[in-house]
């Protein structure tokens, strides 16, 4: 990594993490020594960047400092569109709109000689399509249900047809490559369940909410598929 590239790092690393890094957090990051990173801060200062450090602590960025339009490599750039067309091909259509939404953003701050130099969608990057009818189903309103902590009431057709009625406390959407799957503690079974969306035959958001804990949320239900061998 050429030495103006790593400054450029090193700016949006204090930038966007929002809290003191060390370092070692630096040098670890960039795949550098820490004293390559003490002599980048010294480079920086000088060239009128506001960077406060203090030695224990370590190094921030005063948040009034402004970067110019930011700059993409071939590589992030193709990073990038990738995440997007994966959101407008597996989400819902609100999503894909916001992903759009973003493209056309990158678009707008890029300058003419990058667009002349990388093709901002190359071809080659697919991702195909499928019917959101049935793939994200309600995930719009799954989604703020999840944001609000909203009860929902499900009909949901099992995979041997018969259908149930549920009552549940939505905590995470998963997306396994060909469906998306709902998180869920079940207020039938008190415990956590997964719904496929293409099942959903029926999904109301009820009128009351739900409360975590250390026992009832995604984070712990995770950890305990982590756990299973």
């Amino acid at each position: 990594m050429r030495k103006a590239e790593r400054l450029f790092q090193i700016v949006t690393l204090l930038r966007g993490r929002r809290r003191v890094l060390t370092a070692t957090d630096l040098a670890a990051e960039l795949a550098v020594s820490e004293r390559t990173i003490y002599r980048d801060m010294q480079a920086l200062s000088l060239s009128g960047v506001p960077i406060e450090g203090e030695a224990g602590v370590g190094y921030r960025l005063l948040p009034e400092f402004n970067l110019p339009p930011m700059m993409f490599d071939e590589e992030e750039l193709e990073a990038l569109l990738l995440g997007v067309r994966m959101v407008q091909g597996c989400s819902d259509q609100k999503l894909g709109n916001a992903a759009a939404r973003v493209l056309d953003k990158v678009r707008a701050v890029l300058p003419t000689s990058v667009h002349q130099q990388y093709s901002i969608e190359p071809e080659w990057i697919l991702v195909p399509g499928f019917n959101r009818q049935w793939s994200a189903k309600y995930s719009d309103l799954l989604r703020e249900a999840i944001k609000q902590k909203q009860v929902i009431d499900v009909v949901y057709r099992r995979e041997d047809g018969e259908c149930s009625q549920r009552s549940l406390w939505p905590l995470g959407l998963l997306y396994w490559g060909a469906v998306w799957t709902l998180v869920a503690w079940c207020e039938l079974r008190q415990d956590y369940r997964m719904f496929r969306l293409d099942r959903l035959q029926k999904c109301n958001l009820a009128p009351r909410e739900f409360q975590t804990s250390e026992q009832i949320s995604l984070q712990y239900y995770l950890s305990t598929v982590k756990k299973t061998p």
